[in-house]
């Protein structure tokens, strides 16, 4: 099993790749030998890969293209290093079947099987059952739910599972990649996620959880939750975690009782996640605080009510600004994710969403626990809304290749990012300064008729 570089270079932030260990943890149940390798953490990613496989030796290479690229604006792309390692494993090991799999690769599959012949069979979406089943009939795999096959010139896909029991979860065997390999790695980002849920309800018109994970929220149970959590804590000493489910805290109830639990149980750790805005009040924002949560992420993406409306968030303006003051007024650091440029973005949609961070910087500053502003533009990935809209609008043609990165920023604002960034940024900067020197800057801004 084999993590294909999932983020740009060794500096970057690095996570344990759940996903695999997960998979192999199945395999091992049904009576497979599995090693894994994740190319990320190595000095030397393909060395480390040729070794491995000639070492190893194995009968079938599981290769996971978690990430197609690094999204944040960037225009590079993460697709060169997996076909090199596919075509690599190829040439070293030409009797092996390579099989293919990964959240990057469901976005894709036919796409990809078709620009690497390399590939004998893909798995889109959750494989927990459909590779022990692919694996025990390799030769002619019968009807598997997400198996992706060869039928002569043509590439067919079975509908993904998306039904995996969460009340059954299996716990991935981090003993299969030691957890100690990604201590210390990151500066930012907890290494080591959790999954408590699967599953999307939401109808953001940008994202593509909803089909990778499906709309129906699958939770596990809370207490299970914290046995892992205590275990991984009690056993290899990790004590800050990040939550991996889309949005941590829906459906109502479930993070509180997993909060509640671990107080029960005095498990002192830290952790974070992705939060929805208006599940937020005064009661559990403060249960959260007080069980562990060290960072709250906020991706409410649209600036104004106008953008929030084309993003399908189902949010207002006052929502998000009621959760930045729930936020704000705790010790923990709060960080905030927009998009710009977004869909009818007009002079007077950015003089509001101007005044939503300035108002956020309001609330922030007598404590000073925001964390940072994140300002992208929309990537547009393939069967979501924006992507149509971005057709309709002549931003994308039918033969724009969004295997690659494409983002949705046409003009007259294709420079708004800059100016926002530039806004934030001296905010940010004034904000740790003395109160006196901060109004000077806000009285400088007025003058200049910002």
């Amino acid at each position: 099993m084999v993590q294909a570089p999932s983020v740009e270079g060794l500096s970057q932030e690095k996570v344990y790749p759940i996903g695999i260990v997960s998979l192999a943890t199945h395999l091992k149940k049904a009576g497979h030998q599995v090693d894994l390798l994740d190319m990320n953490i190595e000095a030397d990613p393909f060395g480390s890969l040729k070794d491995r496989l000639l070492g190893y030796r194995p009968e079938v290479v599981g290769f996971s293209l978690r990430n197609i690229d690094p999204l944040a604006n960037k225009t590079s792309s993460l697709i060169p290093p997996f076909v090199t390692a596919v075509r690599l494993a190829a040439a070293l090991l030409p009797r092996a079947f390579l099989v293919a799999g990964g959240t990057g690769f469901s976005l894709f599959p036919e796409r990809i099987m078709r620009e690497l012949p390399e590939i004998h069979y893909g798995l889109v979406g959750e494989a927990e059952a459909s590779f022990p089943a692919l694996l025990a009939s390799l030769a002619n795999p019968p009807g598997i739910k997400g198996l992706c096959r060869r039928d002569g010139g043509k590439v067919l896909v079975s509908p993904p599972s998306a039904d995996y029991d969460m009340t059954r979860y299996v716990v991935p065997a981090r003993e299969l990649l030691s957890t100690r390999l990604y201590e210390g790695i990151n500066n930012y980002v907890p290494a080591i996620g959790i999954e408590t849920k699967r599953g999307c309800p939401l109808n953001c018109t940008y994202c593509v959880y909803p089909r990778l994970q499906g709309k129906k929220l699958r939770c596990r149970r809370p207490a299970g939750v914290v046995d892992e959590l205590e275990f991984l804590h009690r056993e290899y000493g990790i004590k800050n975690f990040h939550f991996n489910d889309p949005v941590v805290n829906i459906p109502s109830g479930h993070l509180e009782t997993i909060c509640r639990e671990l107080l029960r149980r005095k498990i002192r750790i830290a952790w974070s996640g992705f939060f929805r805005e208006d599940h937020l009040d005064d009661l559990n924002i403060g249960l959260f605080e007080e069980a562990g949560c060290n960072c709250f992420s906020f991706s409410p993406d649209g600036l104004c009510d106008e953008s929030l409306k084309v993003l399908g968030k189902n949010l207002s303006q006052e929502a998000v600004l009621k959760a930045a003051g729930l936020a704000a007024r705790t010790e923990v650091v709060t960080m905030y994710h927009f998009m710009v440029n977004v869909p009818g973005e007009n002079s007077r949609t950015i003089d509001s969403g101007l005044r939503l961070l300035d108002r956020i910087y309001e609330l922030h500053s007598r404590k000073r626990n925001l964390g940072t502003v994140v300002l992208n533009n929309i990537r547009l990935l393939p069967g979501t809304p924006i992507a149509e809209i971005a057709m309709k609008e002549g931003v994308i043609r039918p033969e724009t290749d969004l295997l690659y990165p494409v983002y949705y920023n046409p003009r007259p604002y294709e420079t708004l990012r800059y100016r926002l960034e530039t806004h934030h940024l001296l905010k940010n900067v004034f904000m740790w300064q003395k109160v006196g020197e901060y109004r000077l800057y806000r009285r400088m801004l007025a003058s200049r008729g910002h």
